[in-house]
C-alpha cells in the first residue's frame, strides 16, 4: 500500500503534479531542521504567495470594465454615449432603463470598455446605480453646464450621494465630471462648476453631519465626505476626481460635437 500511496503522489495530475517538488523539498528541510534551507523556503513560499495575491487582484482589476455615464436628466449624458459610439448625432429622450455598448478606445493597446448610459430620473439613478456600481472602473458624471446655476443645489444632491456611496469611494478607481453643452453661451467653465460644487458640498456635508441618524447599530455609516473641520476640496477624497469640458451637440445639433479630451480620458483609466 506503501508504494501504490508513493506512486500516487509522484504520478497525480493537474496543478498538484506542478507543487510536489516544492512540497518534497520542504519535507526534507524540515526533516533536516537547517535553518539555512528552512529561511530559503520560507521566503520562497512568501514570494509565491505574493504573486497570487497579486493576480487576484489583477483579474479583479481587468473584470471592472464599466463606465457608467450618470447624470441629472437633460444633461446631455445619453446623447455622449451615442457620440462615442457612433460619432453622429441623434435626437434623445429621457429613458427609464439602462443602455449599454462595447466601446473600442483610442489607444496602442486596443483596449474596450462597457459604456453604460444609466437613467437620469430621480426616482430610478439611485437604484440603477446600485445595480451597476460593483462592475464600474469608473463614472462619469455628466452635468449641463448651461443650466448649472439653476440646478447647482440638485447636482450637488446627487453627487454627494454618489461620493458618499461606499462602493463608489472603495472601488471606482476614476472618477469625472464632464461639464457638458460648452456650446452654449450661458454655459459655466469647468473651473467655476469646481468651485461652486465644492461650496455646496461642503453645505450638504455640514447639514447632514449635524442631522440625527436613523441607521440602526448593525447599518453601516455612509462615507465621511472630505476632512472634519476644513471647508471641502475634491483633493481630499481617496479617488481622484477630474474635470474637464465637453459638448455632445454643437450650436448646429447636428455638427461635429467636441469630446475628444472626453476620449482622451477614456483612453487613460481603459
Amino acid at each position: 500500500m506503501a508504494s501504490v500511496e508513493s506512486q500516487r503522489l509522484t504520478d497525480g495530475g493537474g496543478a498538484g503534479n506542478g507543487f510536489q517538488p516544492y512540497l518534497d523539498s520542504l519535507r526534507e528541510v524540515l526533516q533536516q531542521r537547517d535553518p539555512t534551507l528552512l529561511s530559503a523556503v520560507v521566503a520562497f513560499v512568501a514570494v509565491l504567495l505574493t504573486l497570487v495575491f497579486w493576480k487576484l487582484i489583477r483579474s479583479r482589476r481587468s473584470s471592472q470594465r464599466a463606465v457608467l455615464f450618470v447624470g441629472l436628466c437633460d444633461s446631455g449624458k445619453t446623447l455622449l454615449f451615442v457620440r462615442l459610439l457612433s460619432g453622429l448625432y441623434r435626437d434623445t429622450q429621457t429613458s427609464i432603463t439602462d443602455s449599454s455598448a462595447v466601446y473600442r478606445v483610442n489607444n496602442n493597446r486596443g483596449n474596450s470598455l462597457t459604456l453604460i448610459d444609466l437613467p437620469g430620473h430621480e426616482s430610478l439613478r439611485l437604484q440603477f446605480l446600485e445595480r451597476f456600481k460593483a462592475s464600474a472602473r469608473a463614472i462619469v458624471f455628466v452635468v449641463d453646464s448651461a443650466a448649472f446655476q439653476r440646478e447647482v443645489k440638485d447636482v450637488a444632491e446627487f453627487l454627494y450621494q454618489v461620493l458618499t456611496d461606499s462602493m463608489s469611494l472603495k472601488n471606482t478607481p476614476s472618477f469625472l465630471i464632464a461639464c457638458n453643452k460648452q456650446d452654449i453661451a450661458m454655459a459655466k467653465s469647468a473651473k467655476l462648476i469646481q468651485q461652486q460644487l465644492e461650496k455646496e458640498l461642503n453645505t450638504l456635508r455640514v447639514t447632514r453631519s449635524a442631522a440625527p441618524s436613523t441607521l440602526d447599530s448593525s447599518s453601516t455609516s455612509p462615507a465621511q465626505l472630505g476632512k472634519k473641520g476644513k471647508e471641502f476640496e475634491f483633493s481630499q477624497l481617496p479617488l481622484k476626481v477630474e474635470f474637464l469640458e465637453c459638448n455632445a451637440k454643437s450650436g448646429r445639433g447636428d455638427g461635429p460635437a467636441d469630446i475628444q479630451d472626453l476620449e482622451k480620458w477614456l483612453a487613460k483609466i481603459a
